[in-house]
């Protein structure tokens, strides 16, 4: 892959969606991770409005290298920042549904799935309001890899306006970054939605994103990761595709 040409070709894209929609300017949340960093970066080149917005909820990593990372970028490449602490939201939200996620009827996964995936839909809700209110759309951030194996949450980070790099692998992503002058901190920690304490994405997909990488550009891979790979897609097509409608499906 050109990346110089991938870079300014996206970048027009950007350019085109902005000038398309009427839209002011470009909201995106910032964790401090490589997807996106990479997603801000490029939407800086296209336009000047644009706003990161860094969301911790709930979790001591949101609060430090997380921050961190995601304040250095923004202040590194010029993008303006800004930071909303959903963490007591959500304790709200929790005990507004009492013991509804623990009714019996849950296993204790489902009951903790349910509680974490929590999270991205009130940085979703978050982001939405802070977007309408300025004329600006919100731009997703989820690569190839996520997108294959459902690793993302429905109208969670799954809901946005349009997301620049929804077609690069996660080593392309690297290979952008890397071509931008993103530091290492954020290319070289290991991927995570930051969702709780160690959390981290290979963990619990139990597949790395080099054999998914492999996988998804016809390289070999273990039949055993095939299988998995496969097997999640497969689960998630729901969240892949329109709402099934009456009429129309």
């Amino acid at each position: 892959m050109d990346i110089q040409k991938s870079v300014e070709s996206r970048v027009e894209w950007i350019r085109s969606i902005l000038a398309s929609s009427g839209a002011k300017g470009i909201i995106y949340g910032n964790s401090g991770g490589k997807d996106c960093s990479l997603v801000g970066i490029l939407c800086k080149m296209a336009t000047d409005n644009v706003l990161g917005v860094i969301m911790p909820c709930q979790s001591g990593q949101n609060y430090g290298s997380d921050r961190d990372d995601a304040l250095w970028v923004g202040a590194h490449f010029g993008i303006s920042q800004t930071e909303v602490d959903l963490s007591e939201v959500k304790s709200a939200l929790l005990s507004a549904l009492g013991d509804g996620l623990e009714n019996g009827k849950l296993s204790d996964n489902a009951a903790h799935m349910a509680s974490i995936n929590i999270n991205p839909r009130l940085r979703m809700t978050t982001l939405y309001a802070l977007g309408q209110a300025r004329g600006y759309l919100v731009a997703g951030t989820g690569n190839l890899d996520e997108a294959t194996l459902g690793y993302f949450t429905k109208w969670g980070d799954g809901a946005y306006d349009f997301n620049p790099i929804a077609d690069l692998t996660v080593g392309e992503i690297y290979e952008h970054l890397s071509y931008l002058g993103c530091p290492a901190s954020v290319i070289n920690k290991a991927p995570s939605a930051g969702l709780y304490p160690g959390q981290t994405d290979e963990q619990e997909l139990g597949v790395s994103y080099a054999e998914v990488d492999a996988y998804l550009k016809g390289g070999e891979v273990s039949e055993v990761t095939k299988r998995k790979i496969e097997r999640a897609y497969k689960a998630s097509e729901h969240k892949r595709r329109l709402p099934l409608a009456y009429g129309r499906d």
